[in-house]
């Protein structure tokens, strides 16, 4: 009888040392993970990877043939959802964490003991699982609706806005003509630009450039390149982004900030598709599919004649407008948990359980100026200053404040009726009352009814309803028992 392999996809260790990944590997199979491979030979990871699925790879950093950082990137650039974990020497802790902004998830340093290399493969597959599921749920909603889904794996929604821009991506996704994606900042204009890339198949790479803040020259050197000595400072000759482009697509963001002379150079480039290197009399050819981008209204710019009109109708040909978070809102549980999970993994850290009721509630109320990209910023900060398992909720707290509380206050109404009624009799009575005992009892009567309500709401989680309450738990715990509300001990 066959045992079961743990995990489903294999664990491959890279190193030159024989003994070393024998070691790993009897340390590994007396830990449940039965499913590993070894390679010692640098030189054969990347046909490995073409062949079989990984769940996640050690790699050694030193190593001859090629090394371990030398390798790093090629993994991650043609494998950038598989984990990799450098391992290194004492004394190279810095080039490991060098690792970690090349894509690696984690490092450890050798002699690496058992209970670190168990504890971390938990935490890699527990991430693998959770990214996994994301993937799945996004997979499956779209399925019933695109051609290919997979091409819009790095966007997250369920909003059916965006799916329409999916499927209006896919039916011009052949076409050679110029994009134009308008859009708040922080909407996701670049990830658009990217599923676009992919949908259109084409061979090359997708090159990107922010123009906002770049002068003219500066504009026209990075676009089409400059011969030496084109201009102050050209030493040598550079090859400029639209060239980097051929066979593939050219994405420029924030055109709103291009000036009238370079919008001319611009739309002589989409409308010929040709265009001169700075200081060159040769006239070069391009095939790259142009997208271009906007947080402006390009419309507002027209009328004050910053932006030319023939320029925005060349651009109008295909045109997509993303909504904002704030029209997006049921996309945003979804949002928080891919989040949660991906700085988890940048910050090599477990994924924090967090309160989805509370969390929702502040989060729906808030109108997002910033939209995915503050969102984002916002989960990441939490996670970093998340304790014992639990994301810290001070961050949305100081951002957002407090959730609001929705109380039936009609109930209260009625009560308070009566008790005004009861002190009209006190106050025309003989005995006429003071003005405090009125207004204690008052304050008296509003304090406990907040309690109770508050204490309903957090389902008698003192730690949340102190908070609203004002005071520490000790304090809330002590008026409880003033009003006789029970609570759990």
């Amino acid at each position: 009888m066959s045992r079961t392999l743990y995990p489903e996809d294999p664990i491959l260790l890279v190193d030159d040392e024989a003994s070393f990944l024998r070691g790993m590997s009897i340390n590994l199979k007396s830990e449940k993970f039965n499913n590993v491979e070894t390679c010692q030979d640098s030189l054969d990871v990347m046909a490995r990877l073409k062949k079989k699925k990984y769940s996640l790879i050690f790699l050694d950093l030193l190593m001859p043939g090629i090394r371990g950082e030398e390798l790093l990137p090629q993994i991650v650039e043609h494998y950038p959802d598989l984990p990799v974990t450098v391992l290194t020497a004492v004394g190279e802790e810095e080039t490991a964490k060098g690792c970690l902004y090349s894509g690696a998830y984690d490092y450890l340093v050798k002699p690496v003991q058992t209970y670190q290399l168990i504890n971390l493969i938990e935490k890699v597959l527990k991430y693998v699982n959770a990214r996994n599921e994301n993937l799945r749920l996004r997979e499956s909603l779209f399925s019933k609706v695109l051609k290919k889904p997979e091409n819009f794996k790095n966007i997250i929604t369920k909003n059916i806005k965006m799916i329409k821009i999916f499927k209006y991506i896919e039916a011009i996704a052949e076409s050679n003509e110029p994009v134009l994606i308008t859009g708040e900042t922080g909407v996701g204009k670049e990830l658009i630009a990217r599923a676009i890339h992919k949908c259109s198949q084409r061979k090359a790479k997708c090159v990107s450039v922010n123009i906002a803040g770049l002068n003219e020259e500066l504009f026209l050197s990075t676009l089409f390149g400059h011969k030496q000595g084109a201009f102050t400072g050209a030493f040598q000759n550079k090859i400029g982004l639209v060239e980097k482009a051929t066979n593939g697509t050219l994405f420029l963001d924030e055109i709103g900030d291009l000036s009238i002379p370079s919008q001319v150079k611009l739309l002589r480039l989409l409308q010929e598709r040709e265009f001169y290197p700075l200081g060159s009399e040769k006239l070069r050819k391009t095939n790259a599919r142009i997208i271009l981008a906007t947080n402006k209204k390009l419309d507002v710019l027209i009328e004050k004649g910053d932006f030319r009109k023939d320029f925005y109708h060349r651009l109008e040909y295909h045109s997509i407008h993303i909504p904002p978070l704030l029209e997006r809102k049921e996309d945003i549980p979804i949002l928080v948990r891919n989040f949660i999970i991906e700085s988890a993994r940048k910050l090599r850290k477990d994924i924090p359980q967090f309160p989805k009721e509370e969390l929702s509630t502040l989060l729906e109320d808030y109108d997002f100026p910033g939209n995915i990209r503050e969102l984002k910023s916002m989960i990441h900060d939490a996670v970093s200053r998340s304790k014992e398992g639990t994301l810290s909720m001070d961050t949305f707290y100081k951002k957002i404040g407090m959730p609001k509380i929705k109380i039936d206050y009609s109930s209260f109404q009625a009560q308070l009726n009566s008790d005004l009624e009861n002190a009209n009799k006190a106050i025309s009575s003989s005995s006429f009352p003071k003005f405090e005992e009125i207004k204690r009892d008052y304050i008296n009567k509003i304090e406990e009814f907040y309690l109770i309500k508050l204490m309903t709401h957090f389902k008698e989680n003192k730690l949340k309803a102190s908070k609203y309450f004002g005071t520490s738990r000790s304090t809330l715990e002590r008026h409880l028992e003033k009003y006789g509300i029970e609570y759990k001990k």
